[in-house]
């Protein structure tokens, strides 16, 4: 409908980075194609076989490179945000079309507390008792172990490569403080990079390259039983050589507080695999072995996922 996609070409069109191609988004984001990423296939359990994700589950609609004086929290609870007030401004409180909007905030741990913020939309209800309806209706507990990150570097210097790995998986509230802020038509999830010092010592290193840096993000609800497979990816975004210098400088959130946190086990498996990797790149001549990075193929991102074989094969 016309409605819906003025809205949409707003919110799209109104943030600080461009929406490109995703073959030249240069200091721009895009949507990657869902077969650049491996999930759990129909009959995972028993062959461990992952498969091309295919389409997913919700639409894209935009993209956000912020700073702040504080860390940026609570977007969507803020009724000034810009996609808040874009969905407000075109559709009211008890209009039955309003759109669910899901926004991933990366939070990163620099002294200008820059956010990467990427927001999702679905224009159709909820399916009851789906695993999606499950994960917004469930505690933090539950959307702690099965909410999960996939992230590929498409391109970028070597040392950013071997320290992160070229495609790395994991159960994001296993390894970092998430926040879960929801209200009626939104969820947002609060991810504190800083929670993690190993995590914050590679995005440091990360952050010193971000110009010449292309990823790719995917967010999924992790399928755990037979039932829920195979898994469908929510959405995902890339960012391409981002220029610091783009961002926008926000208020902080007058919203914002400390609640939904959940703390990790200090010394998963996943954040020590980067540990030894970054360990390897500062000491090349220490005991550490290139096979200690993180995984760089779907094989070696067993150790990740908590819960997969080392059978778990690309295949």
């Amino acid at each position: 409908m016309a409605k819906e996609s003025d809205w949409i070409d707003r919110i799209r069109s109104e943030g600080a980075i461009p929406l490109l191609d995703p073959e030249n988004c240069s200091n721009g984001w895009a949507t990657p194609p869902g077969d650049a990423f491996m999930v759990r296939g129909p009959d995972y359990f028993k062959s461990r076989v992952k498969v091309p994700a295919g389409d997913y589950l919700l639409k894209p609609l935009g993209f956000d490179w912020i700073k702040s004086s504080s860390k940026i929290s609570d977007i969507l609870s803020n009724p000034q945000s810009r996609v808040r007030k874009v969905i407000d401004d075109e559709f009211s409180q008890c209009h039955e079309n309003k759109p669910f909007v899901w926004a991933f905030n990366l939070q990163v741990p620099t002294k200008d507390n820059y956010s990467a913020v990427a927001y999702f939309a679905s224009e159709e209800p909820v399916t009851e008792g789906s695993l999606v309806d499950r994960f917004l209706r469930g505690d933090n507990g539950f959307r702690n172990s099965r909410l999960k990150l996939i992230a590929n570097i498409v391109r970028g210097p070597w040392i950013v490569r071997k320290a992160v790995g070229e495609q790395a998986i994991c159960i994001i509230g296993r390894a970092l403080h998430c926040k879960y802020c929801s209200g009626e038509n939104f969820m947002e999830v609060d991810i504190d990079i800083g929670s993690s010092m190993v995590a914050s010592a590679i995005v440091h290193l990360a952050f010193g390259y971000i110009s010449s840096l292309t990823v790719d993000l995917a967010f999924l609800i992790e399928s755990q039983e037979q039932s829920e497979l195979p898994e469908k990816i929510l959405g995902a975004f890339r960012f391409s050589n981002l220029n610091p210098a783009s961002a926008i400088t926000v208020e902080p959130s007058t919203v914002a507080s400390a609640d939904g946190l959940q703390t990790p086990v200090p010394t998963t498996r996943w954040w020590q695999s980067i540990g030894q990797g970054f360990s390897h790149i500062l000491h090349p001549g220490g005991p550490h072995q290139d096979g200690a990075a993180i995984a760089t193929n779907t094989q070696e991102a067993k150790v990740t996922d908590g819960k997969d074989s080392p059978n778990d094969l690309t295949k």
